[in-house]
């Protein structure tokens, strides 16, 4: 690794002598875009160091960032991370409890938190954190304490020598994990481990200096929070969108050459393009359906012939250029990450196009392992590219992914039985997923070591495999494959309730509310055809039996998905109980 680039808060000091920006951040207010030029990001970090050494931070402590993305957490980031502090980003949409959990395991002696409600939220648990000496906020709330009011003329030379002091090795965060069971774990990730993985998964990212990026996923994630590294050390603008409602606006706002996404945001565009299709008549339709089906077959790289390619091209004038304008029109690559994206979804964005590249990888990995990009027939459907430069993995007898590098964590806090169940004797980390490499260099990932189970019979079952399959209707928005120790798999299954409301009325069946819509025999019908068809890409022992319909999502609040929008097959079961019953005693 270059000499210059061995610390979180090198690569600032590096955009700064190579591609210093005019909007190095930038963020709405008001309607108005506002922009932070490379020096100001530094100057300010420089005053908040300053100021959270006045407040008695020294090297080592803990500093918390909870908030929503934004410049301020960027700047924050830099300004704990130089003076040897560690950031303890956490979610903000956890319970009071988890957050009781994390400030006292971690010994959080500063709050950094965007919003009122979050201040209440960390303010009602701070007779119950010892350590906690103080909450700052990056709003303008009545009653609190602004955190530029804690920012100070800085002491550059002060500064200079806590930088000094800081080694690459040296913890830079602690990143707790929601997990989908069981208590949060501390990742204890150094500066080494997130740097190394940023300065490799630069050539995989097709974008360069100048160009433009915009961040909607939680920053508080190491996923969004390395690729923000990788803007800073790329010379990529980063713009935040407002929220997760107005993206789109964002996007088509900023036309950025770049931005991450998770396969859940992805469907949602997919889905909201082919209901326009279907508005469509006559040959409009037609050539709309021609143009989506020869984007299914899609091999990259001309595999598919000339004449795919002719075809392909004239889909693309014709049909495609209008899906890529609703993305800006600039778009050159969008990173997916954090769950299994569908490989139909992956190859039609891409004959669109609009190249989407999916990676791997982990918190624990500081994340990314693998991941696609276009060039050097880097680009391979249906697996999560080769894994990137100094990262080395391997598959275990049982088919467990073992990943070994510089990315691989340096433990779990406090934890170290964990860590030692987790990285083993000769340095390899046991991933927790099943997997396989394709011609011996394309990983691709099956499912989940904890989550695969056997019926009564004996049968494996990957529910994640299924569950992507089934996610391809549109009339599923969500999907959960049960049947462990059952005679059979049967599912829960979530409606794409706009879509069904469109059906409904299409066909004149009543649509009163969710509750009842979900009892109404023709809407069961309709699903039962929709499991069917995707029932026979499997095998007959796999194939869902029986299913029952939700009337509502999956979400955080309602603690059956964590942050990242991951299954928490144990929190759902025990929630529809009385129906997974139902479903086996029947």
């Amino acid at each position: 690794m270059q000499a210059d680039k061995t610390r979180l808060f090198d690569f600032y000091d590096y955009q700064l002598a190579n591609h210093p920006l005019s909007d190095s951040l930038a963020a709405k207010i008001s309607g108005k875009w506002e922009t932070y030029s490379t020096q100001k990001v530094i100057d300010l970090a420089n005053q908040l160091s300053s100021g959270l050494l006045a407040q008695g931070i020294k090297p080592g402590d803990k500093v918390a960032i909870i908030s929503n993305n934004r410049p301020e957490w960027v700047i924050a980031d830099l300004a704990i991370l130089q003076i040897g502090a560690t950031n303890v980003p956490i979610y903000p949409t956890i319970t009071e409890s988890e957050y009781t959990f994390i400030f006292n395991d971690s010994e959080v002696k500063i709050a950094l938190v965007s919003d009122a409600d979050l201040y209440r939220k960390v303010n009602n648990i701070k007779p119950n954190t010892p350590s906690l000496q103080g909450i700052f906020c990056f709003d303008h709330i009545a009653g609190t304490t602004h955190w530029s009011s804690i920012c100070t003329t800085p002491d550059i030379d002060a500064i200079k020598t806590l930088r000094a002091a800081v080694k690459p090795e040296d913890l830079a965060t602690l990143i707790y994990t929601s997990g989908t069971t069981g208590t949060p774990k501390g990742v204890m990730l150094s500066h080494k481990n997130v740097a190394s993985n940023t300065i490799a998964s630069k050539e995989r990212l097709p974008v360069y200096a100048n160009s433009k990026g915009v961040s909607f996923l939680p920053l508080c994630h190491i996923y969004e929070r390395m690729i923000i590294y990788l803007y800073v050390y790329t010379g990529v603008s980063l713009y935040f969108a407002q929220s997760m409602e107005t993206i789109g606006d964002d996007i088509r706002d900023v036309k950025p050459q770049v931005f991450t996404a998770v396969p859940r945001l992805l469907e949602k565009v997919y889905d909201r393009i082919m209901a326009k299709g279907a508005e469509l008549t006559g040959a409009k339709k037609a050539l709309f359906y021609w143009a989506v089906g020869l984007a299914e077959k899609f091999e990259p790289y001309g595999q598919n012939g000339p004449f795919y390619e002719m075809k392909l091209k004239v889909a693309r004038k014709l049909i495609f250029s209008k899906w890529k304008d609703a993305l800006g029109g600039n778009v050159q690559a969008i990173a997916s990450g954090s769950a299994a994206l569908n490989p139909r979804l992956a190859r039609i964005f891409n004959a669109a196009g609009i190249p989407v590249l999916e990676g791997y990888g982990l918190t624990e990995t500081s994340p990314v392992i693998s991941v696609n990009c276009l060039h050097n027939n880097g680009l391979r459907m249906g697996t999560t590219g080769r894994p990137i430069q100094d990262v080395h993995v391997k598959i275990a007898d049982d088919g467990e992914i073992l990943v070994k590098g510089p990315n691989v964590m340096m433990g779990y806090y406090k934890r170290p039985d964990l860590t030692a169940e987790t990285i083993d004797s000769d340095g390899w980390f046991h991933t927790g997923d099943i997997g396989e490499l394709v011609d011996g260099q394309f990983l691709k990932i099956t499912d989940r070591k904890k989550e695969i189970f056997k019926t009564s019979g004996g049968k494996y079952i990957a529910p994640q495999i299924m569950e992507n399959k089934f996610k391809e209707s549109r009339f599923i928005e969500q999907i959960m494959v049960i049947g462990e120790n059952r005679k059979h798999p049967s599912a829960l299954v979530v409606p794409s309730f706009e879509f069904l409301k469109q059906w409904c009325e299409q066909k004149g069946v009543p649509f009163k509310s969710r509750e009842e819509v979900i009892k109404n025999q023709t809407v069961i019908d309709r699903y039962q055809k929709e499991i069917d068809e995707k029932n026979e890409s499997f095998g007959k022992w796999e194939q869902v039996k029986k299913f029952e319909l939700l009337p509502a999502e999956f979400t955080i609040d309602g603690g059956e998905v964590t942050p990242t929008l991951k299954l928490k097959r144990k929190e759902i079961h025990k929630k529809y109980a009385a129906l997974v019953e139902k479903i086996y005693t029947e």
